[in-house]
């Protein structure tokens, strides 16, 4: 088949079968990012990032341009139907469906899916076989860009599944005999993949060759023991149990490879029992609270739980959407059939989140996976970056789990698709404004308003039956005025039960008055304003204004004392300023903070008057006021949690502050790192919001005090995110000392993700800036830290130069907690120099500096050198002791990156200790954390200590094979004294073949 674009294999385009020459660099990215997005837009911003990555040239967006207007030249001029619409704030290609090649591919694949569901099994194996021929070598394979790249290579995990597929089928078609050789190729190919290993063994098995099938087993556990420390998964241990007792399940029935659509073959976890829990253990519950006074839509109740519980589609997942008008009540409907099903049909837990379809700025997919991943058990280091990614391992969690999805308030079918489980175990709830016609496989609810004896149900649960009935035809007549429609029948029931003086007929009298507006209530969103203006305008002065700067406010919750702020009424009980606006539900109560005190929140359609009324009637000075405030009050509570937390302020800039009531903001921060986590949404919107709001210097300071929380947790999306917003506002303002202290932050995120040459880089601008401002403070952060990078990479004597020089800034400041950050560093040098004395002598004040400053995670960290030193002196069992107390610490912490390091360690000691099984399992267990952290260079060096202890018991090979990973992983990170070391282990296992076991250490 002839195509136009091809990218399954090297980047070409042709004019029937003429190559089109595509300038190679920047051109080849620009029309490579396009064909991968083809009908879809894709922004500059995305492009400039696949090119320069975070620290692009000022002429990037041109150099853009120019791209895009040289390839609408080259594929104009080769006569190529195909056109780059400019279309903001991006770009769209415009090609047919048939032009691409990965287009072509995929839709085969669907086509494949297609004829399985129709029994065609011979028919979707031959298509599939097809599909996968089309491919010419790895996708966009030599295209000069790392982010592209890996892309492409979650690409080519599609056509892996393809072909695992197409054996699959092949395999319940009987062609078992055929299929050895072929099954073989790909299993040495991907030795890890361990569904190619499964359909290996099967194969073998089916052609009669049942030791030869458990011998691949075994091969297959030895190499992931030996290069990960695990076992082999659940489904693949299932089939060797399965082939070691000769499982009847296993065998081919008597109509396989017959005309007839022959079933596939059982997959290994139909073999044996139900499945068990993900191994992340973590059972999520995070439904809101129920609706105790819902009523109506019974036949609608029972269709959509029909759907979400039916057995008969527990092969394909069961999506429920509903959808209707704002107001109508599709979120507490959905809300109480996912209580209803939750213990019976999901026990696995239930997952919750609000999209704000409805708002300008929807939470992106990639945003809520990285929420789920979290509530699902996964650690935030260990959770990917990208959506792909992120939804691959969702996925797999949700793999043979049992439970609920409810995505509230909806935008789009891209929104919603990369957020669906893979298999049917899992059920989805989606509500939204839009019907999400293109969501495959929904069952679609169309909401609508309720009848009039479920009307009257509803105000008598809220007013008290006793006042409905009292007046009957005055009920009902208020019933047909709102229309029937749940938001404003609720708005009007909650003024009468503030009001118990009054009658149900005067409420109908005073809405009679309006009848313009009330005649409209079931004509949709403007009827919905109107009922909305009616509450607003029987407000106080005082209550209206507090309403419109409340929407200034981006999170779903928000505290009581945002309300104080706001206003700038610093009452003891903040929660005072915002019960008339309860009373009339205009706010909602979305909780109890930990303080005792209430958080509240909008309805969206609430959100959006108010935010109309803050633009009718409040003036610019009022508005930025306001928003000053706001930014002040979150300022001034982060920094104190930094300072409660840590022990010192982090850099300060000349934001003021607006000071929460003093007794509310001590119960608040009484553990600043719960606090924290519980406000980081709206931490993070707030720092996005005053940067796009040009409040530059509370962004700034926000976000760089926010960094060693985000650090501590793993927060690494966040702390990016919300640096890079506030770094364009910094430099946008012109702000020097902002862009200073974001630079050196984001160094310090480099340095965790082991990108030492952004680091180095960051580190290197935050310097020259702070030198010309004279800063001695951010001059001696960023030498501290480029000397760690000095360290890092092997670099001792240049390392301790930047740590004198960053002890001199911090000396001439009097900062000693600063200086006792430098002297952790150093004792790790001088404990390698054998200088131990300088070394005990530096601990012992860092020590002593932050027992003072009460800093906790300080002082671990000098524990932790502490227990080196003991370990250099020979003293292994105080060294023993003081690594197990700090890992109780950083354990306790949900310090990972921690755990890893003590681990790691403690494997260490128990070499010296002489005990090689206890020093083997540390070691196993710190390459455990270290890959579920994604920490590949910190894996590699746990490896090679492995390593060295199985050279010692004479296990050359298996050292050999940790080695060769190790060092390719040590001198890519650019750690070059481990990278050495590990060569010149690998080098011994090469000379040492058949010697007898090195002596001691």
């Amino acid at each position: 088949m002839g195509f136009t674009f091809r990218v399954l294999g090297e980047l070409r385009v042709f004019n029937g079968r003429a190559v089109v020459p595509i300038t190679a660099g920047r051109q080849e990215v620009v029309i490579a990012a396009l064909l991968l997005e083809s009908g879809r837009l894709l922004s500059s911003d995305h492009l400039v990032r696949l090119l320069w990555g975070e620290e692009p040239p000022d002429t990037a967006r041109t150099q853009i341009q120019i791209c895009v207007s040289r390839l609408r030249k080259a594929l104009a001029g080769a006569g190529i139907d195909a056109a780059i619409v400019t279309r903001p704030p991006g770009y769209v290609l415009q090609i047919g469906d048939t032009a691409l090649d990965l287009h072509t591919f995929r839709n085969e694949v669907a086509e494949a899916r297609t004829l399985v569901g129709e029994g065609r099994d011979a028919d979707a194996a031959d298509r599939l076989r097809a599909a996968v021929g089309m491919w010419q070598g790895p996708c966009l394979n030599g295209i000069p860009s790392e982010a592209l790249m890996r892309v492409a290579q979650r690409i080519d995990e599609e056509r892996l599944a393809a072909t695992e597929t197409f054996i699959d089928l092949e395999l319940g078609l009987g062609r078992h005999h055929q299929l050895t050789a072929e099954v073989g190729r790909l299993v040495d190919d991907n030795p890890l993949r361990e569904r190619f290993r499964g359909q290996l063994m099967l194969a073998l098995y089916r052609s009669g060759r049942q030791a030869e099938a458990l011998e691949v087993y075994r091969r297959g556990r030895l190499l992931l023991q030996e290069e990960l420390g695990l076992e082999p998964g659940q489904d693949l241990r299932r089939l060797e149990q399965a082939i070691l007792t000769d499982e009847p399940s296993l065998r081919l029935p008597a109509s396989a490879g017959t005309a007839s659509a022959p079933p596939a073959p059982p997959r290994p976890d139909d073999v044996a029992g139900p499945a068990e829990t993900s191994s992340t253990g973590a059972t999520p519950r995070q439904l809101p609270v129920d609706t105790a006074d819902f009523v109506g839509h019974d036949a609608l109740t029972a269709e959509a739980e029909s759907v979400l519980t039916d057995a008969s589609r527990r092969r394909a997942l069961g999506i429920v959407v509903v959808s209707g008008r704002p107001g109508v009540g599709k979120s507490t409907f959905a809300n109480r059939i996912a209580h209803r099903l939750s213990e019976t049909h999901y026990p696995d837990g239930q997952l919750f989140c609000r999209l704000r379809g409805g708002r300008a700025d929807p939470v992106s997919s990639r945003e809520v996976l990285g929420r789920f991943l979290r509530a699902l058990g996964l650690p935030g280091p260990a959770i990917p970056d990208s959506l792909e990614e992120r939804a691959e391992v969702y996925r797999s969690l949700l793999a043979t789990r049992r439970v609920l999805v409810v995505l509230d308030d909806a935008a789009s079918e891209e929104q919603v698709l990369p957020l669906l489980p893979g298999g049917g175990s899992c059920g989805v709830l989606v509500t939204s404004r839009a019907r999400l016609t293109a969501l495959p496989g929904a069952h679609r609810v169309p909401l609508d308003i309720l009848e009039q004896r479920q009307s009257l149900e509803l105000l008598e649960n809220v007013i008290g039956r006793g006042r409905v009935r009292g007046e009957p035809e005055a009920a009902e007549a208020l019933v047909r005025a709102v229309g029937g429609l749940p938001l404003a029948l609720r708005i009007v029931a909650a003024r009468l039960a503030a009001r118990p003086h009054w009658s149900l007929a005067s409420m109908v009298q005073r809405l009679a008055d309006e009848r313009r507006r009330l005649d409209e209530l079931a004509h949709g969103e403007m009827t919905v304003r109107a009922s909305l203006s009616l509450t607003y305008d029987g407000l106080t002065q005082k209550d209206q204004k507090l309403l419109r700067l409340l929407s200034l406010a981006k999170g779903s919750t928000f505290p009581s004392w945002m309300g104080g702020a706001l206003l700038d009424d610093p009452c003891p009980f903040p929660s005072d300023l915002m019960e008339q606006l309860v009373d009339v539900q205009m706010l909602d109560v979305a909780g109890v903070e930990s303080a005792g005190e209430l958080r509240y929140g909008f309805h969206d359609i609430v959100r959006l008057f108010a935010r109309d009324r803050l633009d009718a009637e409040s003036d610019e000075t009022e508005r930025r006021s306001a928003l000053r405030r706001m930014g002040g009050a979150w300022l001034s509570l982060v920094t104190r949690a930094h300072r409660g937390y840590f022990g010192h302020d982090a850099l300060a800039g000349s934001a003021p502050r607006w000071n929460v009531p003093e007794s509310h903001a001590l119960a608040l921060l009484a553990e600043p790192m719960d606090w924290i986590e519980s406000e980081r949404e709206n931490l993070s919107l707030v720092v996005e919001d005053l940067a796009q709001q040009g409040e530059d210097e509370y962004a700034w300071e926000i976000a760089v005090n926010l960094a060693p929380f985000y650090e501590a947790r793993g927060y690494l999306d966040h702390w990016a995110r919300t640096h890079r917003k506030a770094l364009t506002a910094v430099r946008r303002a012109g702000n020097a000392r902002g862009q200073a202290a974001l630079l050196f932050s984001l160094g310090v995120l480099h340095i965790n993700r082991r990108q030492l040459l952004e680091a180095r880089r960051s580190l290197t601008s935050a310097l020259e800036i702070f030198e010309a401002q004279a800063d001695s403070t951010g001059r001696g952060m960023c030498r501290r830290n480029i000397g760690l990078i000095e360290k890092l990479v092997g670099r001792d004597e240049e390392a301790m130069q930047y740590f004198e020089q960053a002890c001199q800034d911090f000396d001439a400041t009097g900062q000693t907690w600063r200086r006792a950050s430098v002297l952790v560093l150093k004792a790790g040098i001088l404990l390698q120099r054998d200088d131990l004395e300088q070394a005990e002598a530096d601990l012992r004040e860092v020590l002593a500096i932050w027992t003072e400053t009460v800093s906790k995670t300080g002082r671990a960290r000098a524990l932790w050198q502490m227990g080196h030193l003991h370990l250099r002196r020979g003293k292994v069992a105080d060294a023993l002791r003081v690594f197990e107390d700090v890992l109780r610490i950083v354990t306790d912490d949900g310090d990972v990156i921690g755990e890893g390091h003590l681990l790691h360690d403690l494997g260490r000691v128990h070499v010296r200790m002489d005990q090689p099984a206890e020093a083997s399992s540390f070691f196993e267990r710190a390459i455990t954390v270290r890959e579920h952290i994604l920490d590949q260079p910190g894996a590699a060096s746990v490896r090679v200590d492995l390593a060295d202890l199985l050279l010692r018991d004479g296990r050359t090979a298996q050292a050999e094979d940790l080695l060769g990973h190790a060092v390719d992983v040590l001198r890519t990170a650019g750690l070059a004294a481990e990278s050495e070391r590990a060569e010149r282990l690998l080098a011994r296992t090469v000379v040492g073949a058949g010697m007898e076991p090195a002596a001691g250490h």
